[in-house]
């Protein structure tokens, strides 16, 4: 495995921290090349094989950005994002197969900041690095503290807290709130990609639940459930709120739409 040094050394002769990637591609050689081309210039490079590879690193580092490959043997890049997200703020570039448009339509509504198809020159993916990595948090000293939230997994949202691990929700003045499991799923998607427009689709896709058809509204009743529960006015919502005829968006003022 191969990792850049996190300290490089400024025209002043002082150490700055540098942006931390992780590459996940099964083919050793696009691997190997992606991990030297991107330390080359200037970033902090791991590497892992696969899924498995990535969810142990996860547990003791912290990325910038994630460069996922989506056809992987075993657990794919979609599945993969979505734990990654779950786990901390990051950017994240699809690496998808020629002609799989279904597979860049369903990255980019779980979240994928951009994507790239295989083959893709190394200059093209440094270029989309840099521009991700310019929209992505990249205060290096609060990166800790945003760790350190990560792992406790709790999302404030107006008077209300969500523990996603402990799976339980406070609202005003620490009130617990009850939620059936099919509710909290929906919460646990909107709270981890606030701000940002997600289709019932995509919804489905990230609860695991199919959506059979136009005529099912599985997804617009659990929402009207969670709103009942969270919204002053279920009517007019503050949080939860619909986008005719597209979706829906979960708004947390201050939060970063990722």
């Amino acid at each position: 495995m191969f990792v850049a040094n996190l300290l490089s050394a400024d025209s002043g002769g002082e150490k700055t921290l540098r942006a931390r990637i992780v590459v996940v591609e099964d083919e050793p050689d696009l691997r190997e090349a992606v991990v030297e081309y991107l330390g080359a210039n200037g970033y902090d490079v791991t590497e892992a094989a696969d899924a498995a590879q990535a969810r142990a690193l996860i547990e003791t580092e912290t990325f910038q950005l994630a460069i996922l490959d989506i056809a992987m043997p075993g657990e794919d890049g979609l599945s993969l994002a979505r734990y990654l997200r779950s786990k901390m703020p990051l950017g994240i570039i699809f690496a998808t197969a020629a002609g799989t448009s279904i597979d860049r339509i369903v990255g980019l509504e779980l979240g994928a900041d951009d994507y790239v198809v295989k083959p893709y020159e190394l200059r093209e993916l440094l270029a989309r690095v840099r521009s991700v990595l310019r929209r992505v948090p990249a205060s290096f000293e609060a990166a800790p503290k945003k760790a350190e939230a990560a792992a406790r997994r709790i999302i404030g949202f107006g008077d209300y807290s969500a523990d996603l691990d402990a799976r339980m929700v406070n609202g005003p003045g620490g009130a617990s709130i009850e939620l059936s499991k099919s509710e909290f799923d929906v919460l646990e998607v909107f709270l981890t990609r606030a701000n940002r427009l997600l289709t019932r689709a995509a919804i489905s896709e990230a609860i695991g639940v199919v959506d059979e058809g136009e005529d099912s509204r599985a997804i617009d009743i659990r929402i009207m459930r969670l709103r009942k529960k969270i919204e002053d006015d279920p009517a007019n919502p503050r949080f939860l709120r619909t986008v005719r005829g597209e979706g829906y968006i979960f708004s947390v003022p201050g939060a970063d739409a990722s």
